[in-house]
């Protein structure tokens, strides 16, 4: 057993599970982050275990594998914020196995990555899960110790944008529906950011009100109409 566990010490696996292949790896990918941050696609290989169903209900699996002497060298991450988010984001898209560039845009209060390339709609995931998780993760290692810290958004294929504009109108269809019936309303599940998103735009009305009820990740905002007085 000797020879052989010396063997495999020297690589690192994690499966992984998503609703595509492409989640699935993202998935198999963030386990590995935790042991080897910063690892690279060249030290990750992919071997499907499973293509998954949708309609069955049934996940794509994958196990990734990382060689660990390779992938346990210091991870060389810029000092700037901004280019920590370019190298981050580049490397997870590469660890997918996606063809992208990553463009950078950085005001006063925001750094914004869009990624720009081929079959982006693995990145984005099944309802923004994939780009929300890895927008998390670059926002976490944006910034270390005192440096005063800024929105960091991860954006591919104008996604932002369109879902922007999709949690908008179904906030009008809400603030409608609670108003038409005197009751209150709620969204679908949502993550964090996008509850407000909805919050934003609608706290300037006076005839709702919005509140957000359960647990993550089925947490959803509430819309209530404002019963006026006398």
């Amino acid at each position: 057993m000797g020879e052989s566990s010396g063997e495999h010490a020297r690589l690192a696996r994690a499966t992984g599970e998503g609703a595509s292949l492409g989640e699935a790896k993202w998935s198999a990918v963030k386990a590995l982050e935790r042991e080897f941050p910063g690892i690279s696609a060249d030290d990750v290989e992919f071997q499907v275990i499973d293509e998954g169903d949708q309609d069955a209900g049934r996940p794509a699996r994958v196990e990734a594998e990382v060689d660990a002497a390779s992938a346990a060298k210091p991870a060389t991450l810029p000092d700037e914020p901004a280019e920590r988010v370019r190298a981050v984001v580049t490397r997870v898209t590469g660890a997918m196995g996606l063809r992208a560039s990553v463009d950078i845009q950085e005001d006063d209060e925001s750094i914004r990555a869009t990624v720009n390339g081929d079959d982006l709609g693995l990145l984005i995931g099944k309802h923004g899960g994939t780009i929300d998780a890895l927008q998390h993760l670059a926002a976490r290692i944006a910034f270390h110790g005192d440096t005063p810290r800024k929105l960091i958004v991860v954006d591919a294929a104008g996604y932002r944008e369109r879902r922007e504009a999709a949690l908008q109108r179904a906030a009008d269809r809400a603030v409608s529906d609670a108003l038409d019936f005197g009751r209150p309303v709620e969204l679908e599940p949502m993550s964090a950011a996008e509850r407000r998103i909805v919050h934003t735009y609608l706290r300037d009305r006076t005839d709702v009100q919005t509140h957000s009820e359960g647990d993550e990740p089925d947490r959803r905002l509430v819309v209530t109409p404002v019963r006026s007085g006398g």
